[in-house]
Order: C-alpha cells, then structure tokens, then sequence
C-alpha cells in the first residue's frame, strides 16, 4: 500500500503554517513534507508536529532567497561558503524534527559561469552535503525540476541528474523522482521508475496539466501506484500539489478514514 506525505507547503495554504499540520493529520496524513523550515524556531515545529502524530520525511536545504526567485544555489561557485553553512544548518532541524533526508536543489544558474563550472560545483557541493549528512546519519536526494515552471533550472531531466550523481560517486545519494516534473520534461514515467528504481530515494505527485491532484490530469496514477507496490517501493510518496476544489477523496482508498 502506498504510503502519503502531505506537502504542507503546497496543501492546506488557507490556514498558517503551523497551523497545517493538523490539518494534514486531520485529512489522514501520517508523515508530512515541506520545503523549510527555517524560518520557525525547532521548539514550534517540535510541538505542532508532535502534537499532530507526524512524521517528517523531507525537507530541503536552505536555497537561498527563495522570495527573490532564487531556487537553489549548489552550481554558483561564488556561495559555496554559504551552502555549506546551509547544509549544518539543515542537519541541526533534521535531527530534531526526525526527518531523515534531505532534497539539494541545484538551482537557476548565475548567468556568465561556464557549464563546466557549474557542473563542478553542484558536483562538489552534493559531495560535501552528502559527507555531512551521512556523518549525521541522514541521506540527501537531488531533484530533477521541469524548465516550465521554473525557467533555467540546472537539473531538469532524470539522465542528467543520474550522470551528475555517478560524478558525485556515492551511492548513498539518490533521486528524488518527482512525476509531475518527469511527466512534463520527458514522459515515460513506469519504464524509468522500473530501470532506476533502486536509485530512487524519495517520489513525489501531482497531476499533469495544472499541478493538481492525481486524478484532475493525464496521468493514470492508480496504475502507477499500483506498480510502485508491485515493484516493492517502500518509500514515502510525496503529495506536492496545488490543491483544487475536488479535495482529498483521491487519498481515501489509501488512508484510514480521517480523524472526525
């Protein structure tokens, strides 16, 4: 039976931050996913988790500034200070929130910097994260993100983000397959998660066109989550979607029924 993270980020927007983990638990939610934490003191986050009964599973490191459109900072060779400082400051909330992984998003690339650059730095600055993380006990996943909605993205399709991490060369780095972005960047979502499923540290959803639920779109996502049970997938699936008015009653086959 697939297992679902709410994507509190992207899921119940109406109600304040803190606020929505409740509300995931109350939809029937066990484990949630979010994109930072770091603007919240950990004590918050401890006590409006906890007293929700969640469990974290993902979160990302920091990003830089992600109000002025930035989107990761791992191929600018100019920060690498700063992304290093980041990577200890995520492994500080991971370990107290519980959460055992982390997504490194590669970013818009600073225009002017050679490919070859950019590509030695992500590379480098994956390596180190995944050092740090491993020390702390944690794993860190890296994200393929479509060029249609974020224009420029250095890591946009799953062969690119496979080749980067055989540079990397460790196995303990994984992908994060989301299927929303592969659906729009390349299609053929079974056939990859069936080679590259052993790669594979952490899948997250939503529906093509729109970003919304499975079921709004093209993608026939009981017959994917079918055969992700089929193919032994045990991770967390991550619901990162932009709500519409159809709500939750894709998730009920899955979940216990909802507290009242």
């Amino acid at each position: 039976m697939p297992r679902f993270a709410a994507n509190v980020t992207m899921l119940f927007t109406e109600l304040p931050f803190l606020d929505r983990f409740q509300a995931a638990a109350q939809a029937g939610f066990k484990a949630v996913e979010f994109l930072f934490p770091y603007e919240f003191e950990i004590a918050q986050l401890q006590d409006r988790i906890g007293a929700a009964g969640l469990q974290v599973v993902l979160h990302n490191l920091p990003a830089g500034n992600w109000a002025a459109g930035e989107r990761g900072i791992a191929t600018d060779p100019a920060r690498t200070g700063e992304f290093q400082d980041g990577v200890g400051r995520a492994i500080t909330y991971a370990k107290a929130l519980a959460c055992p992984q982390m997504n490194c998003l590669a970013g818009i690339p600073r225009a002017g910097v050679e490919d070859a650059t950019l590509r030695h730095t992500l590379v480098e600055n994956i390596r180190f994260a995944a050092h740090a993380l491993d020390g702390a006990g944690l794993r860190l996943v890296v994200e393929p993100v479509n060029t249609r909605d974020i224009p420029g993205f250095y890591v946009s399709k799953t062969a690119q983000a496979l080749s980067i991490l055989d540079d990397v060369g460790i196995a303990a780095v994984k992908l994060q397959y989301d299927i929303y972005h592969a659906q729009i960047m390349e299609g053929n979502l079974l056939p990859t998660i069936e080679a590259q499923l052993a790669r594979i540290g952490h899948i997250q959803i939503a529906d093509n066109p729109g970003r919304h639920e499975p079921g709004t779109g093209e993608i026939n996502y009981p017959f994917v989550f079918s055969r992700l049970d089929a193919l032994g997938y045990d991770g967390w699936i991550g619901c990162e979607y932009k709500p519409s008015a159809a709500g939750f009653g894709w998730l009920r086959p899955y979940v216990a029924e909802p507290a009242a």
